[in-house]
């Protein structure tokens, strides 16, 4: 390295409280030692044995999870190379939902090789050369890499199949009941064009209590509460939904009544009364027999309602409510007042069902099959499944709909590009041995940042051997995998994180695969983020806005004594 010259301090460039790092020394390798410290948090969370992490957010909201997208999420990172890492892991998450673990571990060990040879003299330019040639090489051979692509038409057992080892990864032992769930629940909503699947369309209810073996798809949409009114039944029936409250609209201005006598103070609610039942008779005439509202519903709205024999359920939330509409064909309105024919929707079955104590909401249409299922019925074959899952701890659930939320991205992606390769660690295996090969054969400098790339890419079988079985046992692993990948055909060989014989295992015997796509984009996405993490030399930070911190008072302010 360079020798530094030290300069003279008493040139003021910036304004007071800026702080301003340069050179390999203080920008690079500090920037490198702080991804390292981001990638070292997530590793250990990577593949089925990883463990899980137990976080506390800015509101006091408990997760234990070893789903890295949620933890980058939760953890407010603020060191600004290190920012630039989970802006790579979390365009995977919106791109894939699938592999942010992978893009942090390889971009964090990329960074971690390339240090070697920064000291050693190397110019980070020389680096990022030779990681863009590496990354080049590696997509390209990624491409010849796929064995295996997910069979048309689709069937419950060959996605449930191509699941496993994404959900696996999140809720290893639960794989196969819940890619069975995920797989299920898929097909329900699988448009006519499989590339029109939308992930929305596949939700998830937790329920407490119970065990995840009494876990069942829904067809159409469940919510965990009842209908407001009486009425908690109705089939074959027509829907208004409305977004506004179902109450007395409340004046603006406050207005004084002055009232004589006793015949007055009668008729004096009256007037709205009638107003009220007026409207809600129109609607009764129109045809509704459930109405979905997305506020508050008024007490005296509730008594015309279960006059009328009308359902009322309440959806507060404005994301469940535009789900709603779609699968009852309706459109929400922000009066109260008779919808239109286009504008009302209809539902085959509004009831209510106990699930394991709790009493819950069903709306669903009936497919053909059904007893009762009318082809000329006015509603579409619902496009919504609801997974309803059950467990024991609330912690537990939400780390359960994390699993069906990647295994549900994972259809999206595998629907795009059906295109698989071995998993289990032993594509990037592969990858690296063809990577390093590739490397050998270059000239100049650049041919070292080339194989540090090829020894990054072993991170990932390294990782998951080392998670399952221990650092010692992990080295003998990789060295095992290293040999059969040289052997003729040997391009399967992974990880076998039980170490049921001598830890490795062929990942088509077992049915082991990755989405190419996923696994495409996690390269491109890590090696982008270590290459701008190394294109910078120079860290200015200007002092942080805001006025001066409140002083700390000792004790509560406003006690006495």
């Amino acid at each position: 390295m360079s020798l530094k010259v030290p300069k003279a301090n008493n040139i003021q460039l910036f304004k007071d409280g800026y702080k301003y790092l340069q050179g390999i020394d203080e920008a690079v390798l500090r920037n490198i030692q702080a991804v390292n410290e981001l990638s070292d948090l997530v590793r250990t969370s990577f593949g089925p044995n990883g463990r899980s992490k137990l976080l506390i957010n800015h509101l006091g909201r408990l997760f234990v999870t070893s789903d890295a997208a949620t933890i980058i999420r939760e953890v407010e990172v603020v060191h600004p190379a290190a920012k630039l890492l989970v802006m790579a892991s979390q365009a995977q998450e919106a791109e894939m939902g699938d592999a942010t673990n992978t893009v942090l571990i390889l971009a964090g060990e990329l960074l971690k090789k390339s240090e070697q040879l920064l000291v050693m003299g190397l110019h980070p330019s020389e680096v990022i050369k030779g990681y863009e040639l590496a990354c080049t090489k590696a997509l390209e051979e990624l491409e010849k890499l796929t064995t295996f692509s997910l069979p048309s038409p689709l069937t419950s057992s060959s996605l449930a199949s191509a699941l496993k080892p994404a959900i696996a990864s999140k809720q290893y032992g639960y794989e196969d009941s819940l890619s069975a769930l995920v797989a299920e629940a898929a097909l329900v909503v699988m448009p006519p064009n499989p590339k029109n699947f939308n992930v929305d369309n596949v939700r998830v209810v937790k329920i407490m209590g119970g065990s995840l073996s009494a876990s069942k798809v829904v067809q159409g949409m469940v919510f965990g509460r009842e209908p407001e009114g009486m009425i908690k039944k109705v089939t074959k029936a027509k829907v208004a939904v409305f977004t506004s409250a179902l109450d007395i609209a409340q004046t603006e201005t406050k207005g004084t009544v002055l009232l004589k006598n006793a015949d007055e103070m009668l008729n004096f609610t009256r007037g709205e009364e009638q107003h009220l039942e007026k409207i809600f008779k129109e609607i009764a005439d129109s045809g509704v027999k459930v109405i979905i509202a997305g506020s508050s519903v008024g007490e005296l709205a509730l008594h015309y309602l279960n006059r009328f024999n009308i359902a009322v359920l309440k959806v507060l939330s404005k994301f469940d409510l535009r789900r709603l509409c779609r699968v009852v064909n309706a459109t929400p309105l922000a009066r109260i007042g008779a919808p239109t024919p286009e504008e009302a929707g209809f539902v085959d079955v509004f009831e209510t069902v106990e699930i394991g104590g709790d009493r819950v909401t069903v709306l669903r249409q009936l497919s053909p099959g059904e007893p009762g299922f009318d082809p000329t019925s006015g509603g579409e074959k619902t496009r919504t499944a609801t997974i309803v899952l059950r467990g024991a701890t609330a912690n537990h659930l939400d780390d359960l709909e994390r699993a069906i939320d990647d295994g549900v991205n994972v259809i999206k992606a595998l629907l795009k590009d059906p295109r698989m390769v071995p998993g289990a660690g032993a594509t990037e295996l592969e990858l690296a041995k063809r990577v390093e090969a590739y490397g050998s054969g270059l000239k100049g400098l650049v041919q070292h940042a080339v194989k540090k790339y090829s020894s990054g890419l072993e991170i990932v079988p390294r990782q998951l051997a080392e998670n399952a079985l221990g650092g010692a046992m992990a080295n003998e692993v990789v060295s095992r995998l290293w040999a059969k990948h040289e052997e003729k055909g040997g391009a399967e060989w992974g990880v076998d994180v039980e170490a049921e014989t001598d830890g490795t295992l062929k990942a088509s015997q077992h049915k082991i695969y990755d989405s190419l796509a996923a696994k495409s984009w996690a390269i491109r996405l890590a090696t982008e983020a270590a290459v701008s993490v190394l294109s910078v030399d120079s860290i200015i930070m200007s002092k942080p806005a805001g006025g001066p911190k409140i002083p700390q008072q000792s004790g509560n302010w406003d006690d006495d004594d």
